[in-house]
């Protein structure tokens, strides 16, 4: 275990012991151990994973991930990882404790993929995952990077990947299909995270705030979003599963219009029996309902 996560340990009393921690450099029968940031890291590494690994995803059903605040527990996880799958600028929170403890067991997956610039603010926009074909970048990268790690286990690493492309490439194209002939081509969205979505699939995501869900807009960026939403004839405000909707309601008294949910996938509802494939489709049903689609 690293020397940080130690001091944080013993310093709450937990008495974490020195026995079984550093990452193990060789396998055979002891799985490759992965720390997941966030559901779709967890997912990804799950279904390249296989057999061959345990993996522990960082943020419980129903948490939102953005306000992850780890724990000592969590720490000597990261810093015991044989890999650690991560998002830098997500969760402020993983990003330091990667840096104290992980730098060498860590993937980067902005590095695997092209990133957006934020539409609201200044930066990269996160939510690749909601581009399968980038998460197909993703997958890839992470099937090498076991691979490298168990190159016993090499084979299932890189057939399973190869499993998780095509149905993740099956996927988005039935977002094409289903997208394609549509009455409207704005969402209005609770909060910027569809961004990847809305480029890969050619519609215009007009967000109430910035990337962060539980940012508050102003009364001004409220009238004008509420204006947009009256000139483009939107019958639908999307609001998401883990964050109050309450001023997506609001905006839709205003403007006349229903509301309905839209997940960005960044975790999973708490008690819910779904994966990234039945929540996108799920999506894709919820938007070809709200843009009029045929």
């Amino acid at each position: 275990m690293k020397q940080g996560v130690l001091a944080v340990a013993l310093g709450l009393g937990l008495g974490l012991g020195l026995a079984g921690c550093g990452s193990s450099s060789g396998h055979g029968d002891s799985p490759v151990k992965v720390v997941a940031a966030f559901y779709p890291l967890h997912y990804v590494a799950q279904q390249v994973g296989g057999g061959s690994v345990t993996v522990t995803n960082l943020v419980q059903p129903g948490a939102e991930p953005h306000d992850l605040e780890l724990s000592p527990r969590q720490l000597a996880e990261i810093a015991d990882a044989d890999l650690v799958l991560y998002l830098p600028g997500f969760q402020p929170s993983v990003d330091e404790a990667v840096q104290q403890d992980a730098k060498d067991a860590a993937l980067d997956v902005t590095t695997t993929a092209p990133l957006l610039d934020s539409a609201t603010e200044g930066g990269h926009d996160p939510h690749l995952w909601l581009d399968p074909t980038r998460l197909v970048m993703v997958t890839n990268a992470v099937a090498d990077r076991l691979a490298a790690i168990d190159p016993a286990n090499a084979t299932g690493y890189h057939e399973r990947a190869a499993r998780l492309d095509q149905a993740l490439n099956t996927v988005d194209g039935e977002f094409a299909r289903g997208l394609k002939s549509c009455q409207r081509r704005e969402i209005v969205t609770s909060h910027a995270a569809f961004g990847y979505l809305a480029e890969r699939y050619k519609l215009t995501q007009i967000p109430i705030t910035g990337l962060n869900p539980d940012e508050d807009p102003s009364p001004a960026r409220l009238q004008e979003v509420a204006t947009l939403a009256k000139q483009k004839g939107a019958t639908t405000i999307f609001f998401e599963t883990l964050v109050s909707p309450k001023v997506a309601q609001t905006l839709a008294e205003q403007v006349g219009a229903k509301t309905a949910v839209l997940d960005p996938l960044e975790g999973l509802a708490e008690g819910g029996t779904g994966d990234y494939f039945s929540v996108m489709r799920t999506n894709l049903a919820t938007l070809r309902a709200a843009l009029g689609c045929s």
